[in-house]
């Protein structure tokens, strides 16, 4: 339990470090912006690769310190990152994105109005 709050905090930060530059790139591409679709698929490879590539330092890290890693840790590095860039990817786009997008729109409504501030 102690590992899964750990690597949510990890991969909460890098996200938020991560994310804003993601978009940041997605906007500067040229495609057309016109529509909500290609914009999502550009964040996400933008952001899916750095995403990568951090959270795979700390799975070899985390995979060292529990159970140690034969050869070379560069290798055990690269391994890992592209087993989890393999997974990561076609899962934001098909399963995690999609979910995720839905249940926000459901649940949580854009502000019609913005709320006035009052005096105590």
């Amino acid at each position: 339990m102690i590992q899964f709050v750990v690597t949510f905090i990890v991969a909460f930060i890098a996200e938020s470090i991560v994310e804003p530059k993601a978009r940041k790139l997605a906007l500067s591409l040229p495609y057309d912006k016109s529509k909500e679709t290609n914009f999502i698929i550009a964040i996400a490879f933008c952001m899916v690769p750095i995403m990568v590539l951090i959270m795979s330092v700390y799975g070899v890290i985390l995979t060292r310190l529990i159970i140690g890693i034969e050869g070379s840790i560069v290798t055990a590095y690269l391994k890992t990152v592209g087993l989890n860039f393999i997974v990561a990817l076609p899962s934001q786009l098909l399963i995690v994105g999609p979910i995720s997008r839905r249940l926000l729109t459901k649940y949580i409504k854009p502000a019609t109005h913005k709320p006035k501030l009052t005096k105590i």
